[in-house]
């Protein structure tokens, strides 16, 4: 009968809980749905694991929130690079890493004051189980090109900022984004194609590490929808197999405007944030991969 648990907390003031939105979208949380009324809204965001842990003598934190995550030193640097992407210093608020008594990792962030959040991981996370090689959520030193339709631009340019966020937000210098339009989405493959095999000439743009596709296809607008789908999706699925470059597929697909808008941003998170914070995880991944390979 029980169906899932919500912890509620105050942030305070507008100005905090836009702050505290914005360092947990930029830790990758899946945003859920969320409310907005006359006297209050609130932002939701989803974990895949949930647990409501009663404690008797000596709590194991001075926070009441406390979030399990798999690589505690990437976490951290993560929030390091979003309050320096806010122009604040970290210090005094991403505090340092320690032990603990119960064989984990833990460190306390004060991203608001008087708003504790404890992250923490076992010291033995793998109890067991194969080790897992995952990527990293910093684009620090990342270079990336956006490929975004025109077609349908009140959708795709949301589509576009909430991609620059997530880019931005995880320390991906503006200077090292290149944002390529094309007039609609069956445009989309070969420009990104065109990308991946270009060789970088003197004083041109540089090499990129991935790819970001962006675009809206609406059924009730084009006769023709599933067949331009169909080769939209399979040219990126071609371009990034035969470079080896990630490409990030973020071309909405919508029975109607009304749900382009929910997956632009409006109720269903931002598909476009989601896929840069993919093309980041992938390429940090990529470069493990490689880098084992020739170890």
């Amino acid at each position: 009968m029980i169906k899932g648990i919500s912890f509620l907390r105050h942030a305070g003031t507008e100005a905090a809980y836009e702050r505290l939105a914005s360092m947990f979208g930029a830790l990758g949380f899946s945003p859920g749905n969320g409310w907005e009324e006359e006297e209050s809204r609130g932002a939701s965001f989803l974990a895949p694991l949930g647990n409501l842990e009663i404690v008797a003598g000596a709590m194991p934190s001075t926070a009441d929130v406390m979030v399990e995550v798999t690589q505690l030193d990437a976490v951290r640097e993560s929030l390091i690079a979003w309050f320096r992407g806010h122009g604040e210093e970290p210090a005094g608020k991403v505090g340092e890493i320690k032990e603990t008594h119960w064989k984990s990792r833990m460190m306390t962030v004060e991203s608001v004051s008087g708003q504790f959040f404890s992250f923490w991981e076992w010291t033995d996370p793998l109890k067991g189980k194969p080790v897992a090689v995952e990527g990293d959520l910093t684009a620090e030193g990342m270079r990336f090109a956006i490929v975004v339709a025109r077609w349908n631009a009140v959708i795709t340019d949301r589509l576009l900022e909430g991609a620059l966020d997530a880019l931005l937000r995880s320390g991906a210098a503006r200077r090292h984004i290149e944002i390529v339009r094309v007039p609609g989405a069956w445009e989309v493959p070969a420009a990104a194609r065109m990308i991946a095999d270009r060789i970088p000439a003197a004083g041109g743009p540089g090499r990129v590490d991935a790819i970001i596709t962006l675009g809206c296809l609406l059924r009730g607008e084009t006769a023709h929808y599933e067949a331009i789908y169909n080769e939209v999706a399979r040219g990126i699925g071609q371009s990034q197999q035969e470079t080896g470059i990630p490409h990030a597929f973020g071309v909405l697909t919508c029975e109607t405007l009304e749900q382009a808008l929910n997956r632009a941003g409006l109720k269903a998170g931002n598909k476009g944030f989601e896929a840069a914070i993919a093309a980041i995880e992938m390429v940090s991944l990529r470069r493990k991969l490689l880098q084992s390979e020739g170890a």
